[in-house]
């Protein structure tokens, strides 16, 4: 009867011991895919489950944090600590700022080259792209643009950064071996944005006074087309686009259009506009989930992140975060 005793007392311990390991899992499943999300006014990062659309944790950062990027290998987030001139390294294992870099004076956008070593990011106070080792901590060059530099963005291939310059209402083609301008495009006012397609032969610009976005022939250095957008409703100066993502078979792109409180659903073939989705006040950022079913806008005003369902194009839901959200990632590895 003992050894009986013994057995049945081990199997139940083996049963719960497994059940407790299975929640575990569970849990750390739930919490693993990971949006992170930049509030302005706050100095913080909302961290958001997207299994749940629930904010799981709030972290303080530097001094007006905006622009926020993830490393290549998906373990540090990068941050624009506009109002401290640096650039804080969060590590995303420890949840903990590790690091800073040096970033020229008051660092809006930025982005990093895919051998995930040149940061290149936009001094908006001095006119100026900065370029950084990541690893060595080295500015490797400062290089003039426009007045106002604002967008950062890298083509996928490596070949080209390409840096928006507000005042001057240019596009800044910078060859990223030798650190010159090859090229300046003039787009329409205010350029805010840059996103390169996954094959790096088309960029997408958007002007935010212009109220349109560029489309331009990367080989060529051309603009092949300019949009722009009329929301039902909503008076013209209010429609400003800013943010732009591309989903990766090359269907949609959804654009940011600011005060408007709408995003533009476009195809991204024909450039037409198929649809806007009313989402919250200043809708300022992108971006979408690692499998593309979701599409979760930033909303500076109304405080909050809007959730796209991608193939229903609607919004299913708004998420609560800190004062005026800025930018959002998510980690695709989650």
């Amino acid at each position: 009867m003992k050894t009986l005793f013994k057995h049945t007392a081990l199997a139940a311990m083996i049963g719960l011991s497994t059940q407790a390991m299975s929640t575990q899992a569970m849990s750390t499943q739930a919490l693993a895919s990971l949006a992170y999300v930049s509030n302005e006014k706050d100095n913080t990062l909302s961290i958001i489950d997207t299994e749940t659309q629930a904010v799981v944790e709030t972290i303080d950062v530097g001094a007006r944090p905006r622009g926020i990027l993830l490393s290549k290998d998906y373990t540090k987030l990068y941050i624009c600590a506009s109002d401290d001139d640096t650039v804080q390294v969060l590590d995303l294992a420890t949840r903990k700022i590790v690091d800073t870099l040096p970033s020229g004076e008051d660092p809006e956008q930025f982005s990093l080259h895919p051998n995930n070593r040149h940061l290149y990011i936009a001094n908006e106070d001095d006119a100026i792209v900065t370029v950084v080792d990541v690893e060595t901590k080295d500015v490797l060059a400062q290089i003039d643009v426009g007045i106002e530099p604002e967008g950062m963005a890298v083509s996928p291939d490596g070949k080209w950064a390409v840096n928006t310059s507000e005042t001057t209402s240019m596009l800044h083609w910078i060859n990223t071996e030798t650190f010159e301008i090859e090229k300046n495009i003039v787009v329409g006012q205010r350029p805010r944005h840059v996103e390169f397609s996954k094959d790096s032969k088309i960029a997408w610009a958007s002007a935010e006074i212009g109220g349109t976005v560029h489309i331009i022939d990367v080989d060529n250095l051309e603009q092949i087309h300019e949009m722009s957008f009329k929301v039902p409703g909503v008076n013209q100066d209010r429609v400003q686009p800013v943010g732009i993502e591309l989903t990766s078979d090359g269907k949609y792109a959804f654009v940011a259009l600011g005060p408007s409180n709408h995003v533009a659903v476009v195809d991204a073939k024909t450039y037409e506009v198929l649809d806007y989705l009313l989402v919250g006040s200043r809708v300022w950022q992108l971006d979408l989930d690692k499998n593309e079913k979701h599409l979760y806008t930033t909303n500076g005003v109304s405080g909050d992140v809007s959730v796209i369902d991608v193939e229903d194009l609607k919004v299913i839901k708004s998420i609560k975060v800190g004062r005026y959200p800025w930018g959002v990632v998510i980690d695709p590895t989650s």
